[in-house]
């Protein structure tokens, strides 16, 4: 079995969906299609939570009818028979009626989230109706049906697999599958999310539970490449990458895969391939196991970050010192990206600042506390770096201009990172892109 998972601008138009139903036919292949929401609804359902959470109900009323009069046209082009067509109407119909429902009702978190569960909800359904007039053999697989997440927010990879497989025993015969990336039920059994991105991750936890062969990632994009295209003019589509070299790219900054998406394929060891759906013979990049080649595979940026430092006399040869500051942000679900330690101070940063008032006020007892916001992370990453030849001086004669804030080398093999002013992100990554990779 093949997990296939296509984004938003791989079904944002009627003929997009068109090209992805000749694609997931192209073999005989048992397989599981995982949708993302239509490019733009995720951001317009977000728009209508937002106005509702400010009790702006004009505002959101006029958000639904826009993105229902949107669907409505994408339908004419998506089908042609006139029963199809009414089964794509009352599907819009069904979702939009409830839309319209919650203007008449307290909103809530929990609310919101069966907002953000509309858009790839409506993407299968309208997906399965094109199929079935196209008279391709599937099964819409409904994501809340099998898909879970713990009172942490991590998926329930052990419930996942065995409610996964009892559905598919059912469906034996079925050559193809149709389900929603992104959603989920939480620990309460209400309907929930993966977060932004989010469907990566859903196709490879399906991918680990159903032991597929491949998990093919689709988006607009040939595969990872070397450097930011939207930033940089020249750059390289990587052919392939270990799952430790494109966990690092994903989480440092890399859009085209969500950082979570790594580990549940690496774990049961399922190759996962990026591929393009605008042009799906490119080769694109796949990342498996073993990294193919020995040195530096790419740059990625990560935006957002904060810079944190805490200057203290009293931490030379402090017992305990770190893990009393570590206890901070672990208390405040805050991850650390960097660290840098001297004698007499501690560097580090953070990209979010959810937090950040009561953990600089929890720090103070231990020093001087500065932060500064505005800063970005450029991650150098690859196979084997400590022992690239010349690696280092490369990397700091391109960097002679910029001026680097803390360097982060030596923790992982596969990764070199700084930190920049995010003002200087361009003009870093292009003088990486020169110095490290000879592309101007």
């Amino acid at each position: 079995m093949k997990i296939m998972k296509f984004g938003g601008t791989s079904v944002g138009k009627p003929e997009r969906m068109h090209q992805v139903a000749q694609l997931i036919t192209k073999d005989d292949e048992q397989k599981i299609v995982v949708l993302s929401a239509l490019s733009g609804t995720t951001n317009a359902l977000v728009g209508i939570g937002d106005a509702l959470s400010k009790n702006d109900k004009e505002a959101a009323k006029q958000q639904i009818e826009k993105l229902q009069a949107h669907y409505n046209n994408f339908i004419k082009e998506l089908v042609k028979q006139p029963a199809s067509l009414e089964k794509a109407k009352a599907i819009i119909a069904e979702h939009f009626e409830f839309l319209n429902i919650i203007l008449k009702i307290s909103f809530n978190e929990a609310l919101n989230k069966d907002i953000l569960a509309q858009g790839e909800l409506l993407s299968t359904k309208l997906f399965c109706v094109y199929l079935e007039e196209q008279g391709i053999a599937h099964h819409l697989l409904p994501a809340l049906d099998f898909m879970s997440i713990d009172s942490n927010d991590e998926p329930q990879i052990g419930s996942i697999k065995v409610k996964l497989a009892q559905i598919l025993k059912q469906h034996a015969t079925t050559p193809l599958f149709v389900t929603q990336g992104y959603i989920c039920r939480n620990a309460r059994g209400e309907v929930d999310n993966l977060k932004r991105g989010g469907s990566d991750y859903s196709a490879s936890l399906i991918a680990a539970a159903a032991t597929a062969t491949a998990c093919e990632i689709w988006t607009d994009i040939d595969g990872m490449h070397n450097n930011d295209p939207r930033v940089v003019k020249k750059t390289l589509p990587i052919e392939q990458l270990s799952f430790d070299e494109a966990a690092e790219l994903a989480y440092f900054g890399a859009k085209i895969l969500h950082p979570a998406s790594i580990w549940p394929a690496q774990h049961y060891n399922i190759p996962v391939k990026l591929l393009n759906t605008m042009q799906p013979d490119a080769k694109g990049t796949l990342i498996v196991e073993e990294a193919a080649t020995k040195g530096v595979k790419a740059i990625a940026a990560k935006d957002g970050i904060i810079a944190i430092k805490v200057k203290s006399s009293r931490m030379l040869l402090a017992y305990g010192f770190l893990r009393k500051i570590f206890e901070v942000f672990e208390k405040y679900r805050t991850p650390i990206d960097m660290i840098t330690t001297s004698e007499v101070a501690v560097s580090l940063t953070i990209d979010s600042n959810m937090h950040l008032a009561e953990i600089l006020k929890e720090l103070e007892p231990f020093g001087t506390v500065e932060a500064e916001d505005n800063q970005a992370i450029i991650s150098i990453v690859g196979n084997e770096l400590a022992t690239t030849e010349n690696l280092l001086s490369r990397l700091f004669d391109a960097l002679k201009p910029v001026p680097v804030r803390m360097v982060s080398y030596g923790g992982s093999p596969h990764n070199v990172s700084i930190l920049i002013p995010a003002d200087q992100k361009t003009t870093t990554l292009q003088l990486l892109n020169k110095g490290l990779f000879n592309l101007d």
